[in-house]
């Protein structure tokens, strides 16, 4: 490797670092509280009992708690733990970072003069619906197909708790509570143990992320040359949103400057990117088993791909 290839290795891989470690921070900071102040079975509660009802209500979490697809992830795994249901969490991991309100801010921003309007509301819809039938589909599936087997111990052992503390509801247990002080302190000890497990498979992700990111430039020819093959374009943009890693809050002012490309290939690109990348590739296994990340990647891939062309011919026949 030339000097020169270090240093735009070393200066892509402190800028996407920098870029998210923050969002982790916040995210394993998020989770540290919910693990110590957030009683369990709290989240299922508020949600209604009727299943699809409380996946699509977990579609619109991210309107009212905003994280990208870094912070994401710690999240969701607490909120499991304290008894949300994983189908419900799956769809608010994979919709929470599009469908906020400072995603849908910057993507209108970004397309003004290019359909932002319409491209803001594609983008919302279809990370909400995808992120919904995905949760669907988790509904019907076992946990252990789904989880780490580390994650469903534990949540076996919680339930095996709780049905104890449950039964012997007269004992007096208010001197096994922590002091408000200790709480604090205990809730950033678990951030802590969160963001430590979560960056080292972040930083792996980044370091792959950097090596493709000094090295696409060669393939830019190519890349264009996909630029009108209504089913190569998507595909193109997809594998390129997931190599990238982009940030959702900011990857659409990227997709703006793609001007060869088609809308219904840079709506792939904005809905794909959030979901599947190369970073969530790792940070996706401190969750979910690995033969489920495949299955879901490909189903994404294929599901986002297809409604992006079917879109856009939508859109064309429209005009």
């Amino acid at each position: 490797m030339s000097p020169d290839s270090q240093q735009d290795f070393a200066l892509a891989f402190l800028s996407i670092l920098f870029e998210g470690v923050p969002f982790i921070l916040l995210g394993t900071l998020i989770s540290g509280f919910i693990d110590i102040y957030l009683p369990a079975g709290m989240m299922d509660r508020f949600l209604p009992r009727n299943k699809f009802f409380a996946v699509l209500s977990a579609g619109l979490l991210g309107a009212v708690f905003p994280v990208c697809e870094c912070a994401v992830v710690p999240v969701i795994r607490r909120l499991v733990k304290k008894g949300l249901p994983v189908s419900c969490a799956l769809t608010y991991m994979l919709a929470a970072p599009i469908v906020n309100p400072i995603t849908a801010l910057s993507t209108w921003k970004a397309f003004q003069g290019q359909g932002a309007a319409m491209m803001t509301c594609s983008r919302l819809l279809l990370g909400f619906l995808i992120a919904v039938a995905v949760g669907m589909i988790v509904s019907k599936l076992p946990l252990a197909s789904v989880l780490k087997a580390k994650l469903v111990e534990g949540l076996e052992k919680d339930e095996a708790k709780a049905a104890h503390d449950h039964s012997c509801c007269n004992h007096d247990h208010s001197h096994d509570k922590p002091a408000e002080d200790n709480r604090l302190v205990a809730a950033f000890c678990s951030a802590m143990k969160d963001f430590v497990d979560v960056a080292v498979y972040f930083a792996i992700g980044v370091s792959i992320t950097a090596l493709f990111n000094t090295g696409i430039a060669p393939g830019a020819q190519w890349l264009d040359s996909l630029a009108k093959n209504p089913t190569a374009a998507p595909a193109a943009l997809m594998a390129l949103a997931f190599i990238l890693s982009l940030c959702s809050t900011s990857d659409a002012f990227i997709a703006a400057t793609l001007d060869k490309f088609s809308w219904g290939a840079k709506l792939a690109f904005l809905t794909f990117g959030p979901m599947m990348d190369v970073k969530l590739l790792f940070l996706y296994q401190t969750v979910l088993r690995k033969r489920f990340i495949v299955l879901l990647a490909i189903g994404l891939f294929l599901a986002i791909g297809g409604i992006s062309i079917y879109w856009q011919q939508l859109v064309f026949a429209a005009k």
